[in-house]
């Protein structure tokens, strides 16, 4: 129950008005971005939670949050250093291992309730599920979120509005 509030709370929270901010310009490098099975085992050798993009080909919230999100040296920067990051394409019948069955990488993403495009899943470096987070979200925003998951404020309990206040009192 506390799980599904801090979930329906964080989807709030980001996508409150004045939540954006206009993006900073992009360098061209991008992040390294591992198959399903791949990024499993490179977070468990790593001990580094995992961020999953969920996406599909025709969707344009998904290409901009590539352009305007993941290609943000900062963004990217932070999920080099703390994350796993992984890309499922959620029409694909490629095969993916999760907890001992076997998956395509469409029906993975029905698994997790995904539902809307873009969504980012955030595992534990075990690969158990933490959070959903659906939509797109802004750089600024997404890179709380990123350091609230990352920095452990989420497995501690803390509330993401806690945490957010915290940050802007540094």
């Amino acid at each position: 129950m506390r799980r599904a509030l801090t979930l329906a709370t964080l989807s709030l929270l980001l996508l409150a008005p004045g939540a954006g901010s206009t993006p900073r310009a992009a360098a061209p490098a991008t992040l390294k971005w591992q198959s399903w099975d791949a990024g499993l085992r490179a977070a468990v050798k790593a001990r580094r939670p995992i961020l999953v993009d969920v996406y599909t080909d025709w969707c344009g919230w998904c290409r901009r949050m590539d352009g305007d999100v993941y290609r943000r040296a900062d963004v990217r920067d932070y999920l080099a250093q703390r994350f796993v990051t992984i890309k499922l394409d959620a029409e694909a019948a490629d095969e993916a291992s999760y907890e001992g069955r076997m998956y395509t990488s469409s029906s993975l993403a029905s698994y997790f309730r995904v539902t809307g495009y873009p969504t980012t899943i955030f595992l534990k470096s075990d690969g158990a599920h933490l959070a959903n987070v659906p939509g797109y979200v802004p750089a600024d925003r997404f890179l709380l979120l990123l350091r609230y998951v990352g920095e452990g404020a989420m497995d501690r309990g803390d509330s993401f509005d806690d945490f957010v206040k915290s940050e802007a009192a540094r």
